[in-house]
């Protein structure tokens, strides 16, 4: 049966709420398996194209499913939250997603390890690796806002998938702090395509994620390069992995893993890109940005893609309340929507034109923009190609 949170409110009388998808979660946890749907029928069929079905899963199912299904607007009430929050139902839907993200990587690479594949098949499984492996990084997203020593760590082993280990100490203490902001390498700029932004947003994340560790490391009196590393503890975990799949499998590995960890990285990239796109806080008289609103971040409602991403799309309440647990994100009104969920955005943003064209507009008739350039993050290279179309 359906859980029933309730309680009697000396105001508003008595207030229950039903999570209507609480059953439906276990989609997040369903995702990371499609590619071994691939697999299997690989196995059964020995067609190599089959083990690209998951890519035409999550670039054209999953965008007409976002179409077709529509979004979903429901809050649960605020008084209700903490309930909701305590239940560790779906707490444990997140904690053993880390070890799926593990699993299939090792199962992918022992296909491309132990079968006589084609190159594009090799190509192709290495893409689909790390499309999910990206996923991890989703998922360690989610844990590693949380305050509990157990969801801190599975973060940093999830990010071992991917080799991304400076997610967190990145995501947390840099671009939650300057998001929406031009000082800010994850927060993408009006007129800046998605692959200019991933020649400033890879780099520029690495070496900010680096130096607030080492920063955290010095004021505690300790070595950037030790144990306390929270970074190399993460990084460590991915030479172990990888370092065993190259020692399982050969040689092959080096070009599967090195497409695997760009493709899983591009995945966040692609994310960010689609997530602030033009978005700007204000800078006040103290020359300290605004707090962080929800209006800061482009949101997206769509059940679908929402219940295979752990309500990532949820972003405005997200970056306004970085702690709130992804059941209980809210809708809020008159806030940057997008006109699809993020697998029918990033194809939009593989194409600039058409992303501008889609984009930009949308953008300048915000409620807080209304066309005033002056409230929006431009890319300065483009300043003078946006001012003469829209100033």
């Amino acid at each position: 049966m359906m859980k029933t949170y309730s309680i009697d409110h000396p105001e508003k009388g008595h207030i229950s709420y039903k999570d209507k998808k609480r059953y439906l979660w276990l989609n997040s946890v369903a995702l990371p398996l499609f590619p071994l749907m691939g697999v299997f029928l690989f196995y059964k069929t020995g067609l190599e194209w089959t083990l690209c079905l998951p890519l035409l899963m999550n670039y054209t199912v999953l965008p007409v499913l976002d179409w077709l299904i529509g979004s979903d607007n429901n809050n649960p009430p605020e008084e209700l939250v903490s309930q909701l929050e305590a239940d560790s139902y779906y707490r444990v839907l997140t904690y053993i997603t880390v070890p799926l993200h593990f699993l299939v990587l090792i199962v992918l690479a022992y296909v491309v390890g132990t079968y006589e594949l084609s190159w594009w098949a090799i190509l192709g499984t290495a893409i689909i690796a790390g499309g999910y492996s990206g996923l991890g990084i989703n998922t360690a997203h989610e844990l590693g806002h949380k305050q509990t020593t157990i969801e801190q760590l599975l973060a940093k082993i999830c990010l071992a998938v991917p080799a991304y280990g400076h997610f967190c100490v990145e995501h947390n203490r840099g671009h939650h702090v300057l998001v929406a902001t031009p000082e800010d390498p994850a927060s993408s700029r009006m007129g800046e395509s998605i692959y200019r932004f991933t020649l400033r947003e890879i780099p520029g994340t690495f070496v900010r994620g680096w130096n607030l560790e080492k920063s955290r490391l010095q004021k505690q009196g300790k070595k950037t390069w030790s144990v306390h590393n929270d970074i190399l503890q993460s990084y460590f975990l991915s030479i172990l992995l990888q370092g065993s799949l190259v020692y399982a499998f050969g040689w092959i590995m080096l070009p599967f893993l090195a497409v695997h960890n760009f493709w899983a990285w591009y995945q966040l990239t692609s994310a960010n890109y689609i997530e602030h796109y033009g978005l700007l806080r204000e800078k006040q008289e103290n020359g300290r940005y605004e707090r962080c609103q929800p209006h800061h971040s482009w949101n997206a409602n769509y059940i679908m893609s929402n219940l295979v991403l752990f309500h990532l799309e949820r972003h405005s309440d997200h970056h306004a309340n970085p702690i709130r647990r992804y059941q209980s994100l809210r809708n809020f009104p008159d806030i940057p929507e997008l006109p699809n969920g993020y697998y029918g955005m990033y194809l939009l943003a593989y194409i600039p034109w058409l992303w501008y064209r889609v984009m930009d507009h949308r953008l300048l008739a915000l409620p807080h923009i209304q066309g005033d350039l002056t409230k929006v993050n431009i890319d300065p290279k483009n300043l003078d190609r946006i001012l003469k179309r829209y100033g």
